[in-house]
């Protein structure tokens, strides 16, 4: 399944979230940037910033966004482009929040 977080191996790397996908994965969950932020146990700045385009986030933090949405069902996908899609049958998983990263789930 390319371009889904499901059948991702050991130190396999899910592809980067763009901040479109993020705005879409919000847009189909009905959550606004406080909504995200507060799945991701991040500040809310963090979400307007990248979904803005400024500044360089550090990849662990965005990867706690996915995490965040992909646990509400949102699956992503790059073929043939970039994208997003709700899989309502997924459970609603709260994803890693910023606090529980480590060197292993940091990939």
């Amino acid at each position: 399944m390319t371009g889904s977080d499901e059948g991702v191996q050991g130190g396999s790397v899910p592809l980067a979230m763009s901040a479109a996908q993020s705005r879409a994965a919000r847009g189909l969950l009905g959550w606004s940037e406080a909504d995200l932020a507060r799945k991701a146990g991040c500040d809310e700045a963090l979400v307007k910033n990248f979904e803005a385009g400024y500044g360089d986030s550090p990849s662990g933090q965005i990867e706690v966004l996915r995490s965040a949405l992909s646990g509400a069902g949102i699956v992503f996908t790059d073929s043939p482009s970039a994208g997003v899609s709700l899989d309502e049958m997924r459970g609603t998983d709260e994803g890693t929040r910023l606090g529980n990263l480590t060197t292993e789930n940091d990939r």
